[in-house]
């Protein structure tokens, strides 16, 4: 289970073939006791993206895709942290750095670099980060 955003509702109750105005009643009451808060569901989403190693890009593409306004998502973004981007794809490809010990580098740069586009990471953070732990992949080894 997992807070739902107010239009990810609206499209649960439009599926269960809930009347609109019955459904915009019950959406508003839950939002005035609390218990639907976009802006409240956009920080932790973003807060949850540090543990799932996704880029802010990939995170603020989910919350598009899950209704949420572009206003409350650039007011949550702009808590962040500049360097979270690096920070993360950093930490991922430690991680994963210490499968592709012994295959050719080449493989490993091509391996890397692609599970870190596929999170979302731009192609400069991909490119410094795959650089630098291609670099100390040696030492993660030991």
């Amino acid at each position: 289970m997992r807070a739902r955003t107010r239009v990810e509702l609206t499209r649960a109750l439009a599926r269960k073939q809930v009347p609109d105005d019955i459904a915009q009643i019950v959406l508003d009451r839950l939002e005035e006791v609390g218990l639907i808060d976009d802006a409240v569901f956009t920080r932790d989403w973003l807060a949850a993206g540090d543990r799932r190693q996704k880029s802010r890009r990939a995170l603020l593409a989910e919350l598009v895709a899950k209704g949420v306004d572009r206003e409350v998502i650039d007011a949550a973004v702009a808590e962040l942290d500049g360097d979270r981007d690096y920070a993360v794809a950093r930490g991922f490809a430690e991680r994963k750095a210490r499968s592709l010990a012994g295959l050719d580098p080449q493989v490993q740069y091509r391996r890397l670099a692609g599970a870190l586009a596929r999170r979302g990471f731009s192609a400069s953070v991909v490119a410094q980060v795959t650089r630098e732990v291609l670099a100390e992949l040696p030492e993660l080894a030991e």
